[in-house]
């Protein structure tokens, strides 16, 4: 609990540092420049797509209908905008965890070993391309269980549940592997995975839930249909400093784990070295004659 403590606030005052902040703006800027491409080719398609998709469910008929029984204008035109984004933003998410991952995490990790574990050995046991299919595996995985669950989130307190539950799986599989390539070999990695898998996964799900927040923004309903353009690049940009205070979180916890695995595995006893009553024993049968401690301390003396 105390390294959880400890690289907690670690990260969030890294997170104040204006190196971290710039840091934060790239992939914004990439995954901006994908997102405005994709709306302007395809959000007035998208948009007329799901409205003809609402307007002809004969499941929703009876909703609709008993919506215009009570005065309700034309709640299509509303929803329809709503639902493509609702369909878009978990994409739009996990594009901005695998840009952060592959763009922002080992720059943040150096960060923070440059800072605080300048003497820390580098064994490199992750490249990079190891780490990108890592982090693309990992991905793919979050998408499906995503998408699987999604009937589960009409059970109120699963929908609070399932999605940052699957997010946070994601950020751990992603961040742990990132914060540990340069510096951990694959055997030291897994090692730390294995002892501090409950606290990463605690990590995880603590900054998905923290993922939550551009929520606050997508709250303004048609507001936010309208001004797609400007808001979606502004949650975008939460997300990010979200995920880059889980790398940082992560990278302090990692590196704080790895070099406490490395300071035990140093103050381990030799395998090599005979224990001291197998020393005796020996220096015995050399000095029969004299008494065990005598004999050690002949065989031992210095010369």
């Amino acid at each position: 609990m105390g390294l959880l403590v400890d690289s907690f606030w670690r990260a969030a005052v890294y997170c104040l540092r204006p190196r971290v902040i710039m840091l934060s703006m790239v992939p914004l800027l990439l995954i901006g420049v994908l997102g405005g491409a994709l709306g302007y080719f395809y959000w007035d398609g998208a948009v007329r797509g799901m409205r003809s998709m609402l307007e002809s469910s004969t499941l929703l008929a009876t909703f609709w209908g008993w919506l215009h029984a009570w005065g309700v204008g034309d709640v299509t035109a509303v929803m329809a905008p709503l639902m493509v984004i609702l369909v878009v933003t978990p994409v739009l998410v996990m594009v901005s965890l695998l840009a952060v991952a592959l763009l922002m995490t080992p720059a943040l990790v150096a960060l923070v070993a440059q800072r605080r574990f300048p003497h820390l050995e580098r064994k490199r046991g992750g490249s990079f391309w190891a780490g990108a299919v890592w982090s693309l595996g990992s991905t793919v995985l979050a998408v499906v269980a995503l998408v699987v669950s999604i009937p589960l989130w009409l059970v109120p307190p699963l929908v609070l549940v399932l999605p940052p539950l699957i997010w946070g799986w994601l950020t751990y599989r992603v961040m742990a592997f990132d914060a540990l390539a340069e510096h951990a070999s694959k055997e030291e990695r897994r090692e730390i995975l294995r002892r501090h898998r409950t606290s990463l996964l605690g990590i995880g799900v603590l900054t998905g839930y923290l993922g939550a927040a551009p929520s606050l923004v997508w709250a303004s309903g048609v507001v936010f249909a309208a001004a797609f353009f400007v808001l979606v690049p502004l949650a975008i940009w939460i997300y990010t400093l979200v995920f880059a205070f889980s790398s940082l979180w992560f990278a302090h916890y990692c590196l704080a784990a790895l070099e406490r695995l490395r300071r035990e595995g140093g103050g381990a006893p030799s395998a090599t070295a005979a224990p001291v009553s197998d020393q005796a024993a020996v220096a015995f049968a050399n000095h029969p004659g004299a008494a065990p401690d005598e004999a050690f301390t002949s065989e031992n003396k210095l010369p």
